[in-house]
């Protein structure tokens, strides 16, 4: 009975959104999903990762999920493990596959470590676990992805360009390489190592450098000396590797990472667990000092905390020894491991859940930091699947835990603290009252927690299973529409970009009912009296730019084609055409639904889809209130982006003043943004104009004009969105620092709300560092 009321109350929000995304391949690895922090689900399977990067799309009309679909391919080539010198390898490898022991050349033969290319054995290609690495980690500030192939390939990759992703840096090969170097021993005083004709040996040399899992730790500071003796502070990044034998590997990177350069530095810690299985980091902080450290579950059962210990890395603390969370050999293996971060509201003190996957049961533990030291309280979720759980994921925002087995089912285990620790209350989802009958493979949550992701295939039917299999990414929402709303006006974040689960069930809403809810009106409005933070101009944009787009009308036909009368004519017109009346208008009203279907979820530019709307409208009578509707809601968009622009304005002009101590001249067109700012009479703020006032007195009644690479002259500042010379010539300004972008290379914002310009060596710091925000209407990167 409470698993059923259970069930009908998380009906409520549990509904299918659509698109469900097929897979080319089928999934493959033990977690084959993961989402990342700006938002892209990565997919592993046989033959590649499929990456699908979530849009909240302010042009687009259509009411389904936008997703940008790229993929990382699997390398064509096998990976060898460097055991040693290439000769003496290929030699050991035919002598224990002809070896008469046949412990020891079946071992060798199916052993797909020491075989990756298989041979008689089927291909071992596809991929065995991805990552995602913290926000802000690349050239443009976004995720990096570590992917691990099933033949022991662990690369990194990045996605520079939005449409290809590129490989930065191959660590099974440098690892590989360095063991080389040091003969195979961890330090200088082991003992030396066997010879690679001894067949424990080569299991030992694989085993040592196989991975088994990788994580990306968050971002730490680390305190870099310049040439001048000076100190500044640079964003690093841990990648823990888990090998077969129980050592872990940590990389650090220095941000962003550009390639086998940014790598800083390579320790490898002794874990002492015997078949490890699985790696999670422990991040926990305490009185504003950061502690962190490395959990590892085994196949075996047990799961401990190693401490992890850096050199050079500001405000980084670790255990002193480790830290034992379950020590039974039950045989159970751990699975997967979540690290939630929390706040103990009857201890009043930040504490850390541990959650692991083992079997059907999930294993948790709480981990508190007080004056008689580290605090350990754990225990066993039982009754929650009758099948082994296949794939766990966590909220980290509110704790909550989701575990999924084969057979379609999805528990909700949502933490409770009591006074000594905690206690889980859990619900039940079933698929299969969302998408019919289906397996499921893999689960992931969006950073936000509004949507869950799922990998199905066909399930039973009448008792039989599918002949064929299709893979599918299925997602479902786990927020209402008022939950999201109230999680984007509380949001600590401010930041519309890393909130684009949120935002996308607003747009559906808004999209769905074509007005923007009264509540969140009043509740938007009162933000923006009491707050007025640049961050709720920015959503109340995005909801009269959805709201203008659940407003217009799909194009009835196409516009290049031949209008319905004048198809008639030219058809009669021409000679040898038999056709009947009634058949030219069903074939023309087909061409125009299909083109309706197919413009469906484009993007459109505003000011366009504006101009032909309102041309419609004044075609056909009636729709008056409508074409007025629309151009009141233009009128509010235009308002909204003038008061981002000239807010954005101020900033780059604050820069301006601290940075500028003599007149000079800083490529800014100062001037221009001077003017445009105090060109309006209806414009009246202080702050703009003390800081005005103080530029031009520093810049002593120099104009320092921008001139045209075509032809001279002199670029006025008129329009914030391009500049234009006497002569014609037409140049678009960039939104960052509102120069003029004279060349054919630019960037532009991930929705195409603005463009920007690169960086030119010879830009002074502070230039590169407006060049690095985001845009100033979405929040979105710019590439």
């Amino acid at each position: 009975a409470e698993e059923a009321a259970a069930s009908t109350g998380f009906r409520l929000t549990a509904v299918r959104r659509e698109p469900a995304v097929r897979l080319q391949h089928s999934a493959s690895g033990l977690e084959p999903l993961a989402w990342s922090e700006d938002h892209r689900v990565s997919v592993s399977t046989a033959r590649s990762i499929a990456v699908l990067e979530q849009l909240s799309d302010v042009h687009s009309g259509g009411q389904d999920m936008v997703i940008h679909r790229t993929a990382v391919p699997a390398p064509a080539a096998a990976c060898l493990l460097k055991v040693g010198p290439k000769k003496e390898v290929a030699e050991c490898k035919e002598k224990f596959a002809s070896s008469v022991d046949p412990t020891v050349s079946q071992t060798f033969m199916l052993d797909r470590v020491f075989n990756p290319e298989g041979k008689s054995l089927p291909p071992l290609r596809g991929f065995k676990y991805s990552s995602w690495s913290p926000l802000g980690c690349d050239a443009n500030g976004r995720c990096l992805l570590a992917a691990l192939t099933m033949d022991n390939r662990l690369t990194i990759h990045a996605n520079l360009n939005r449409l290809q992703w590129v490989q930065l840096v191959d660590l099974t090969e440098l690892y590989g390489e360095r063991l080389f170097e040091a003969g195979y021993r961890l330090c200088k005083a082991d003992s030396p190592c066997g010879e690679l004709g001894d067949f424990p040996e080569f299991r030992r040399r694989h085993s040592m450098q196989a991975p088994v899992r990788m994580e990306w730790s968050g971002i730490c500071t680390t305190q870099q000396v310049k040439h001048n003796n000076e100190c500044r502070d640079v964003g690093s990044v841990l990648l823990a590797v888990l090998f077969e034998n129980g050592n872990i590997a940590v990389w650090q990177f220095q941000l962003p990472c550009l390639g086998k350069e940014s790598i800083t530095s390579c320790n490898t810690i002794e874990s002492g667990i015997s078949s490890p299985s699985v790696l999670s980091w422990w991040e926990y902080e305490h009185n504003n000092r950061k502690m962190s450290g490395l959990i590892v579950g085994s196949a075996y059962g047990p799961v401990k905390i190693l401490p992890v210990n850096l050199k050079a890395v500001k405000g980084y603390f670790t255990l002193r020894q480790p830290v034992v969370l379950w020590q039974e050999m039950d045989q159970l293996p751990v699975h997967s491991i979540k690290c939630i971060p929390l706040y103990h509201p009857y201890q009043k003190r930040s504490c850390s859940l541990v959650v692991a996957a083992r079997g059907p049961y999930v294993f948790w533990c709480l981990l508190l930091i007080s004056k008689a030291g580290l605090n350990v309280h754990n225990s066993h979720v039982t009754g929650l699947h009758a099948l082994p759980i296949v794939s766990m994921a966590a909220d980290k925002q509110n704790g909550t835990v989701y575990t999924c087995s084969s057979d379609g089912k999805v528990r909700q285990l949502i933490p409770i603290f009591t006074d000594v620790a905690l206690k889980f209350e859990h619900q039940l989802i079933k698929l299969s009252e969302v998408f019919g009958s289906v397996r499921t493979h893999g689960i992931a949550v969006s950073p936000c927690g509004a949507y869950l992701a799922v990998i199905t295939t066909e399930g039973m039917a009448n008792g039989l299973h599918p002949v064929n299999k299709n893979y599918q990414v299925q997602f479902v929402t786990l927020k209402t529409f008022e939950e999201a709303a109230a999680q984007l006006l509380e949001s600590s974040v401010q930041n519309l970009f890393r909130q684009v689960d949120l935002t996308d069930l607003v747009r559906w809403k808004i999209l769905k009912d074509k007005h923007i809810p009264q509540f969140l009106q009043e509740a938007l409005d009162k933000k923006l009296e009491s707050c007025g933070s640049t961050y709720f101009w920015r959503f109340k944009l995005f909801l009269l730019r959805i709201l203008y787009q659940s407003m217009q009308k799909a194009p009835s036909e196409a516009p290049w084609r031949l209008s319905h009368e004048d198809a008639k004519v030219s058809i009669s017109d021409s000679p040898g055409m038999g056709s009947t009346e009634d058949d030219q208008e069903e074939g023309t009203s087909k061409q125009a639904s299909k083109h309706s279907l197919c413009d469906t979820g484009k993007g459109v530019d505003i000011d366009d889809t504006a101009e032909d709307s309102l041309h419609q409208s004044s075609d056909i009578g009636g729709r008056e209130p409508m074409e007025e509707k629309l151009l009141e809601i233009q009128a509010q968009i235009e308002a909204v982006e003038m008061h981002l622009t000239r807010e954005h304005m101020k900033r780059v002009l604050g820069e301006v003043y601290l940075h500028t101590w003599i007149t000079e001249n800083t490529s800014i067109p100062t001037r221009g943004v001077c003017d445009f700012l105090m060109s309006d009479d209806g414009y009246d703020d202080r702050t703009a104009q003390v800081l005005i006032g103080h530029i031009l007195k520093k810049m002593n009644k120099q104009t320092f004009p921008e001139h045209c690479s075509l032809c001279k002259e002199i670029l006025p500042f008129t329009d914030r969105r391009q500049a234009v010379c006497s002569n014609g010539h037409i140049w678009l300004r960039c939104f960052l620092t509102y120069q003029s972008c004279q060349s054919l290379v630019y960037r532009r914002c991930l929705l195409h709300d603005s463009i920007a310009r690169h960086p030119a060596p010879e830009d002074p710091e502070w230039i590169k560092r407006l060049l690095q925000g985001p845009c100033t209407f979405c929040d979105s990167p710019v590439f």
